[in-house]
């Protein structure tokens, strides 16, 4: 089934190369997202978003990957950190969710320091691989929470931390994304340095800590995280091996053709399998946390293990294949090197490696 009309996939994909030269989501594509709201995929409809449940909105990040590679990293990403409305001071959420072009930008790594004062925080550091950076209206990072001089811990050691967030006028972009793949995500850095801060832009990504009591935001985050970014592999898999048949089929030379054939099949299968185990461990965990409350440890273990081996396989598949391409997909013209490119540079996030 799918969500977007055929029209509408068919507009993003034909921007999707004038935003890798631009390095950046065209405007066109923007336009289509803020209408269909596809970075409110997990916002509550009374804040101007679609409240879907975790495996439409898995099925949704996974049609749009399809489409483009680049296209369905920002729209996940972004979704994800959109969904961060469910941890915010609802009144400070209804003030950012009212302009309906809001995007949350961040990153999931632990580079700041902030000062817990009497007045709130005073926040410093630097965060890198920010998706969606040119358009993001929001900007979200984790710190580690320093007081009175000493940097606080938990219970087992670890550092203690929260995450903030900041609005554009607040931090200094750089402009730093210089990879092979991925290019129009145009996943830069920013920074602050000294930035006073009220305690209200602290929250913690707990579903112990929700202020929206929607089911979406008692899932544990790092699984939902996962889960997103599996969807993209499984979306950009499927792209590459309907490229890949269309490659083939226009191919005259006759020496490998059953060999091709027999290898594309193979991929073919193996990737529809893949795609029904992830998503029948998907709507399982969502049914556990439904019916019960929580989660096995178990099956977050095994969602974990399941969407490691989506990336590992789509690679071993793209490398089995790549050599059977002809010299076209060497082309960076070309859309299967761009997906190509996108693929393994999406395989090197290091949350499932």
């Amino acid at each position: 089934m799918r969500y977007l009309p055929s029209e509408i996939s068919i507009q993003l994909k034909k921007e999707s190369h004038d935003a890798e030269k631009a390095g950046k989501l065209t405007d066109k594509q923007l336009e289509i997202i803020y209408s269909g709201k596809l970075f409110n995929l997990f916002v509550p409809k009374s804040l101007g978003g679609l409240e879907l449940d975790l495996i439409k909105g898995l099925e949704i990040e996974e049609e749009i990957a399809r489409i483009d590679g680049s296209l369905g990293w920002t729209v996940t990403l972004c979704s994800g950190a959109n969904a961060f409305v469910g941890y915010l001071s609802q009144e400070l959420a209804a003030n950012i969710f009212n302009n309906p072009k809001v995007c949350f930008g961040g990153s999931g790594k632990m580079e700041g320091i902030a000062k817990e004062t009497e007045q709130g925080y005073v926040i410093s550091g630097r965060w890198n691989y920010v998706t969606g950076l040119p358009h993001a209206t929001i900007f979200t990072a984790n710190c580690k929470i320093e007081k009175n001089g000493q940097l606080l811990a938990n219970n087992d050691g670890s550092p203690h931390y929260k995450s903030f967030f900041f609005t554009p006028d607040e931090v200094v972009f750089e402009e730093d994304w210089h990879t092979m793949g991925l290019i129009a995500t145009a996943s830069h850095s920013f920074r602050v340095e000294n930035l006073k801060v009220d305690f209200n832009r602290a929250f913690m990504i707990d579903g112990a800590c929700r202020t929206i009591d929607h089911l979406i935001y008692q899932y544990p985050f790092a699984s939902f995280a996962a889960l997103t970014l599996g969807a993209n592999h499984l979306g950009m898999l499927e792209h590459f091996l309907e490229l890949a048949e269309t490659i083939f089929s226009s191919i005259k030379e006759t020496a490998h053709r059953d060999y091709r054939s027999k290898l594309l099949e193979g991929a073919v299968q193996d990737a529809e399998n893949q795609r029904i185990l992830f998503f029948y461990y998907a709507e399982l965990s969502w049914n556990e946390l439904k019916e019960k409350g929580e989660i096995p440890e178990a099956l977050m273990n095994k969602i974990f293990e399941l969407c490691r081996s989506i990336v590992k396989k789509g690679q071993t598949i793209v490398m089995e294949i790549y050599p059977y391409l002809g010299i076209s997909a060497s082309n960076p013209e070309t859309e299967m090197n761009r997906l190509l490119r996108d693929m393994l540079t999406a395989s090197q996030h290091s949350f499932l490696l």
